[in-house]
């Protein structure tokens, strides 16, 4: 029952509410959902594994950075109370994940609910844009932004920008917290690897119906988004997985040619990925990390940086507004909740560090809850899907890298699937315990501080270029 509400939760975050339960939206369904999810998780989550690691430690210093950054950054007690409400849904999603998504099928069912709702946008913005792209353009600067109007109705899949090119395109995007185009591609590059969770080996008209065919279609719509980041991010997932098979300089050689193919096709919709062309956006990291500098320890305050620079816009990269936004005391807990997770998903990932299986443990060393569905999981398979979570992972951090995203909900659920594939692997005795406590305390300062340090140098470089 908690996995099935979780997974209704999920969609819903995704899809808003007047999408999925329509008239129903108007008494916070939403709201409703992650209550019962969270009464029928509370008896687990007290011995559960999930408070014994660092990520929950991570979660709470995050909602108290929230809390304070408005506090103290505001003096505004009201505000501090509405965004730590507004972060708390999104921080949840990992708990939720650790405690329900307790096998490789709950797993692939998670995958098939992020999968489902890419290709919904997918599927109604294309429709949209094949039926309502009207056939003159307006004149430049008329509904900047605005949905694009198919007849009567405004399609919310399409956003039509005037790029400057002085020419119209129109954007592929989401619903609700997805509902930039650059957000939506952002959790297409995430889903794409996790997709071949449901590879088999030879099983090829499977493997073309249920894997390849859907890649295709995600990729279709990272296109149909014309996002540049998700470009580069989906040319490092490229680099990160062939690396393995065919080595690094092939590799490189292969994502240039796809990076190549891609640019000549207009992926971007015709608009240049070159220091020149993000300068506005470079500006914007700059001012952000002058910000830092003037509040370096609890921020300007979460969702406020906007009311710090010069055009009113935040960041557009994931370190640079949760260092400004929060200070060091957020950077903090957000790397400490981001240090373990990569480090268990690349452990997973290495033959040395996962072994053959052992003797699985006693039922009183499971989880409290349901009891874990004991599947046979080998090495390989464990390995396999370590990769795909590093992929995964690398492709929301090079995305973030130009969002302003550190705290959506995409990070917490890969979080809590790479956190759950780590606890089965050492339920079954083939991995070696998590770090200790301290030991990711400093390291996540540690992270922090060059996190900053990497910021101010990527910075420097890129003036230099101009």
């Amino acid at each position: 029952m908690g996995f099935g509400i979780s997974v209704l939760y999920f969609v819903t975050y995704y899809l808003t509410p007047t999408t999925v339960f329509g008239p129903l939206a108007v008494v916070r369904i939403q709201l409703i959902l992650a209550a019962l999810a969270f009464i029928v998780s509370l008896p687990a989550l007290i011995k559960s594994f999930a408070l014994k690691i660092p990520q929950s430690l991570a979660l709470i210093g995050l909602a108290l950075a929230v809390f304070l950054s408005v506090l103290i950054g505001m003096h505004w007690v009201g505000g501090a109370r509405d965004a730590f409400l507004g972060f708390i849904p999104n921080a949840f999603a990992f708990f939720l994940v650790c405690l329900h998504c307790n096998s490789k099928k709950k797993l692939q069912v998670l995958v098939l609910m992020l999968l489902f709702v890419c290709l919904f946008v997918i599927a109604h913005g294309s429709f949209d844009l094949l039926h309502g792209v009207p056939e003159s353009n307006p004149a430049p600067g008329v509904a900047l932004g605005d949905p694009l109007s198919t007849g009567a109705t405004a399609s919310p899949y399409v956003l039509r920008q005037f790029t400057d090119a002085d020419q119209w395109i129109y954007r592929l995007r989401g619903l609700g917290n997805i509902h930039d185009p650059n957000d939506f591609a952002q959790l297409i590059v995430c889903v794409t690897p996790l997709v071949f969770i449901f590879w088999r080996k030879k099983k090829r008209l499977w493997n073309f119906a249920v894997v390849i065919l859907p890649v295709c279609v995600l990729v279709f719509g990272a296109y149909l988004t014309h996002s540049r980041g998700s470009l580069l991010a989906l040319t490092a997932v490229v680099i990160v997985a062939a690396r393995r098979r065919i080595g690094g300089l092939p590799s490189l050689l292969l994502a240039g040619g796809l990076f190549v193919a891609a640019s000549t096709l207009h992926f971007t919709g015709g608009r240049d990925i070159s220091a020149n062309a993000g300068a506005g956006r470079t500006d914007l990291w700059g001012e952000s990390m002058q910000v830092f500098k003037t509040h370096p320890l609890f921020g300007v305050g979460f969702g406020n940086l906007g009311d710090y620079t010069e055009n009113g816009l935040t960041a557009h990269n994931s370190v640079a507004v949760c260092a400004a936004e929060l200070g060091m005391f957020g950077l903090y807990f957000w790397s400490l909740f981001l240090f373990p997770t990569l480090r268990d998903a690349l452990a997973i990932a290495s033959p040395q560090k996962v072994s053959q299986g052992g003797p699985i443990a006693a039922e009183d060393d499971l989880f409290p809850q349901a009891a874990w569905t004991i599947e046979e999981i080998d090495k390989a398979e464990f390995n396999r899907l370590g990769r795909l979570l590093v992929l995964s992972l690398t492709g929301f951090l090079i995305a973030g890298w130009f969002l302003s995203r550190a705290f959506v909900m995409t990070l917490f659920l890969l979080g809590g699937m790479t956190e759950v594939v780590f606890q089965m692997a050492l339920q079954r005795g083939m991995i070696a315990p998590r770090l200790s406590q301290p030991r990711m305390l400093g390291y996540a300062g540690g992270m922090a501080v060059s996190l900053v340090l990497v910021m101010n140098i990527v910075l420097r470089i890129l003036n230099l270029m101009r």
